[in-house]
């Protein structure tokens, strides 16, 4: 079995943290650009994909900071993936970090762009 590749991306996010927070730690905002639905029950949350369904807990969170969720089926414990809110010190712009897990380079490249692709659908949500 082979080790997972850790990888982060960087979107710059024009929102204010609180609004961004809520896109990523609530069902209701997630839904708006993670996944087709989210239910939250039990402290577990349901995504949902053209009928495929993924379960996840969250490992640690922080509000108006970061929010790490761990996906259900997996049993490595390396495998989560993470939303980090980054504010510049002498700017004030905001950036959204996404730390992921992949197999393979090949897979790395795939999330990559899938992960491009919804963070394109979080902006849309915001006003971004």
């Amino acid at each position: 079995m082979s080790e997972l590749i850790r990888y982060k991306l960087e979107f710059p996010i024009n929102s204010s943290v609180s609004i961004l927070y809520k896109r990523l730690s609530n069902a209701s905002g997630l839904a708006e650009w993670f996944a087709d639905d989210v239910v939250l029950k039990d402290k577990t949350y349901t995504f949902s994909w053209d009928g495929f369904t993924q379960t996840a807990k969250i490992l640690k969170k922080k509000e108006n900071q970061f929010i790490r969720y761990k996906w259900e089926e997996s049993d490595k414990a390396e495998d989560y993936f993470e939303f980090l809110i980054q504010i510049d010190n002498i700017t004030s712009d905001v950036a959204l970090i996404i730390t992921d897990f992949a197999e393979n380079n090949i897979e790395k490249e795939e999330q990559t762009k899938l992960w491009e692709k919804q963070v394109q659908s979080l902006k849309r949500a915001i006003g971004s």
